[in-house]
C-alpha cells in the first residue's frame, strides 16, 4: 500500500516521503482500518518534527485523525495508533476507541470532527462551565481548533468574540458565525474586547496559541472569567503571573483531551454522542477548507505548521470523490 512516512525529524515538506509499504497488521484488541479522509492537526507537524510528547519509532507515518472503514464495513472515526498514522491506505486503530461516523458529515467532516470538536467541548463544557449568555472568546478562530470552538460556543447560547489575523480569515469567521471579529494585526485586542462587552471583558477564553495571545487573555479576561489554555501553535509557551490571577479574580485552565481516554474513558463516547446530535441539527459541521489529493499530503502538513491556513485541511485516498 501507499504511506507517507517520516525517516528522520525535521520540516513535514522535506522529511514525508510516499513509500510503498506492507498492509499494517493489527495487534490485540486493534483493528485495521481503511482510510476514507485523514483530517491533518498541528501535532501532525510537531510529530514530524520530533516535538511532540509522543515520539513513535522511526519511520512512522502520520495522521492522528481519520474517518475509515473497518473491515465489515462500517463507517468510523478514529485515532490511529502509531506509527500506523493516517496518511495511507490503512491505518490501525484501538477497537475500544473507534466511534461511528456521524451520518450527518461527508468523510472529510467526519474525519475533521473527533480531535477539536471534543476538545472544543471538553474545554468550553467540562473546565470552563460556559454558560448561556455569556461572552467567550477565541483565539486563532478561523483555523481548525478555533473555528470548531466557535460553534460550539453558538450552540450553547454564548456571544462569541472571535480574534483573527487577517481579513482573510476575518471574513471566514463571520461566516462561522462570530458576534465579533477581531483582526489582531490591525486593531488593539484587548481594547476591541473591552468595548464589545461594556468594558466587563470576555467570561471564557480559548486559546490554542499562547505566546502574546495568552498575554492578550489576561487583560481581556472578566471577573470571575476563566482562561482555558489548550496549545501553544505560536511556539512560546506563556509564564502566567499567578498574582495577576488572584487581585483579579480569574482562572487559568488546563486542557489535555488525550488524558480523558486514560482518566475518564466513558466521557469520550458520551462527548461524542452530544456532537453526534450537534451535527444532525447543523449546530456543528467541520469547516473542510481544502479536500487535499493524497500525492500533495507532505506540502498540506507543512502549511498547516506554518499556520498560513483556515479550517481544516483534509487528505483524500487516491480515487476518492471530493
Amino acid at each position: 500500500m501507499q504511506a507517507w512516512r517520516v525517516h528522520e525529524n525535521g520540516e513535514p515538506g522535506e522529511v514525508m516521503q510516499r513509500d510503498e509499504v506492507d498492509v499494517p497488521t493489527p495487534g490485540e484488541g486493534q483493528l485495521l482500518l481503511k482510510v476514507r479522509a485523514a483530517n491533518i492537526n498541528f501535532p501532525d507537524a510537531l510529530l514530524c518534527r520530533g516535538q511532540y510528547q509522543v515520539r513513535p519509532p522511526l519511520p512512522f507515518t502520520p495522521g492522528v485523525e481519520i474517518c475509515g472503514e473497518t473491515e465489515d464495513g462500517r463507517r468510523v472515526i478514529a485515532t490511529p495508533v502509531l506509527p500506523h498514522g493516517g496518511l495511507a491506505e490503512y491505518a490501525v486503530a484501538d477497537a475500544g476507541s473507534v466511534l461511528p461516523a456521524p451520518e450527518a458529515l461527508d468523510d472529510a467532516e467526519a474525519a475533521a470532527l473527533h480531535i477539536g470538536y471534543q476538545t472544543g467541548w471538553f474545554g468550553l463544557h467540562r473546565r470552563a462551565a460556559l454558560k448561556e449568555g455569556e461572552t467567550l472568546l477565541v483565539h486563532a478562530a478561523a483555523g481548525g481548533v478555533g473555528s470548531a470552538a466557535v460553534q460550539l460556543g453558538k450552540a450553547a447560547g454564548a456571544t462569541v468574540i472571535g480574534v483573527v489575523g487577517g481579513p482573510e480569515k476575518a471574513e471566514v469567521a463571520r461566516a462561522l458565525g462570530c458576534d465579533v471579529v477581531i483582526d489582531r494585526r490591525s486593531e488593539d485586542v484587548v481594547a476591541a474586547v473591552k468595548e464589545a462587552t461594556g468594558g466587563r471583558g470576555a467570561d471564557v477564553i480559548y486559546d490554542p496559541v499562547g505566546g502574546a495571545a495568552y498575554a492578550q487573555s489576561a487583560k481581556a479576561v472578566a471577573f470571575e472569567g476563566r482562561i482555558v489554555v489548550v496549545g501553544f501553535a505560536s511556539g512560546s509557551i506563556p509564564s502566567p503571573a499567578l498574582n495577576h490571577a488572584l487581585v483579579k479574580n480569574y482562572a487559568i485552565l488546563g486542557l489535555h483531551w488525550g488524558l480523558y481516554n486514560l482518566k475518564d474513558p466513558a466521557a469520550i463516547p458520551r462527548c461524542h454522542e452530544t456532537l453526534t446530535a450537534y451535527a444532525a441539527k447543523g449546530l456543528i459541521k467541520p469547516l473542510v477548507s481544502e479536500r487535499v489529493a493524497f500525492a500533495d499530503a507532505a506540502d498540506a502538513v507543512q502549511r498547516v505548521a506554518e499556520g498560513v491556513t483556515t479550517g481544516r485541511l483534509v487528505v483524500l485516498p487516491e480515487g476518492a470523490r471530493a
